[in-house]
Parts: structure tokens; sequence; C-alpha cells
């Protein structure tokens, strides 16, 4: 690990007036406590106000807050990756978000950690998305933060047309396929929508309250205790 990366993560593990002790930091970094003693020196020497001494431990006053700059190489190719793909497979806003988070970290990094980053050698091509679904994931994770309903027009998977009132509860990307998880108000239980079999979708303007049994929580209970096949 460089020491610039030793020295942030020092100041991430101090965050939020945890107190920490040297041994405990040099376990974690794998260095030595000289080496620890060396480190808090100069962080506190330029100006990162930490507390404490060796052999009692350490913390950070409130309000200190330091940029995440310096990234790892994993954190780097990550970011960049992540924003990638979410820029070739997310919605409309997703993608310009992504653009502008990917032009943002550029626009922070050292040189070094920018060419660092230009060779990250990870890209994503989204042949099958359309600027219809891009808007439909906009509007469907628009209508999952305001809790409304959703009514669809949908086919089934032998294209056999059915109508459904939803209340959305998030989105999953499967590779190349989103999919709408909800309960369906007409099965009355949690359905699986495909994203591209939606005909027709209206955000209604009612509201829906979380109820017990029809949450992501209840959803995620149902999955762990349904048989494997």
């Amino acid at each position: 690990m460089r020491r610039a990366d030793r020295l942030f993560q020092i100041v991430q593990y101090l965050r939020g007036g945890r107190l920490v002790t040297a041994a405990r930091l040099a376990g974690d970094l794998e260095v030595s406590e000289r080496t620890i003693y060396r480190d808090i020196a100069d962080l506190v020497a330029s100006g990162v106000p930490i507390d404490g001494e060796a052999g009692v431990g350490y913390l950070m006053r409130d309000g200190y807050d330091l940029p995440p700059l310096m990234f790892t190489h994993d954190e780097m190719v990550a970011l960049v990756a992540g924003a990638r793909l979410v820029r070739a497979w997310g919605g409309a806003s997703m993608a310009r978000a992504a653009e502008e988070a990917l032009i943002k970290i550029a626009a922070v990094l050292p040189d070094a950690e920018k060419a660092r980053a230009d060779k990250v050698q990870i890209h994503a091509v989204a042949s099958g998305m359309t600027a219809e679904v891009r808007e439909r994931i906009d509007a469907i994770e628009a209508a999952v933060e305001a809790r409304k309903r959703l009514a669809l027009g949908y086919l089934d998977a032998d294209g056999k047309p059915t109508h459904r009132t939803v209340r959305p509860l998030g989105l999953w990307f499967w590779g190349k396929v989103w999919t709408l998880v909800g309960w369906c108000e007409l099965r009355d239980d949690f359905r699986m929508f495909r994203l591209d079999r939606i005909d027709r979708m209206e955000v209604r303007d009612e509201r829906f309250r979380p109820e017990r049994g029809k949450t992501l929580a209840d959803f995620y209970r149902q999955m762990e205790h349904r048989p494997c096949r």
C-alpha cells in the first residue's frame, strides 16, 4: 500500500469519533506500530484534528472531512467500470449522471491517477438498449422512491396482453434484461416484470404505504424460503 493510501485509510478509520489504538491500525494496515505513530504525527502536523496518544488510542474530532482523491487501483477500476456499465445499461438520467461522474472523477484526480483511470480497459456496449427502455427505467426508479402505483400493460412470455396495477419496489438488472419487482394488486402477490415486455405504463398520482407482507424485505424473505430448482 502506498503511503498516501495508508494515510487516507487512517483518516477513514478515525471518522465518527471512534477511539482506535495504534495496534489496531497497524494490524489492519499491515505495518508496524512505529509506522502508525509516524503517520499520525504527520497527519496532525498537516492539520488533521486527531487527539490521543500512544498506548491509549486516537480519535478525530467531528467536522473534519477529506475528499476521497486517493483511490486504490481496485477502487479506481470499480468506479470507472461501474460508471461505464451504468452509462451503457442505465436509464437516460442515470447514463447522464454516470458520464458526469466520470468527468468529475477525472477533474479531481492528480495527473498520475488520471492516467491510471484512462488505462482501465473495461467497457460496456448495450446493443439492445432503446431510448424507451431508458426512459422507463428512470420513471420506475422515481416511482419506487415516491411510492407511486404503476398501471402496466404487460405481455407475458407467450405474448398475451394483461393489465396490472403494481406497487413498484425495485429494479434488478440481469445482464441484458431489467426487471421490475413489485406487489401485483391483481394477483395479490409479488411479481417480477421484464421491462422489455411492458407495452404501456402510467405512473399514477396516488401513493401507497408500506404494508406488512408487501414490502421488499418480505419479498427477500419469500425468495429465501423458496425451494431451489
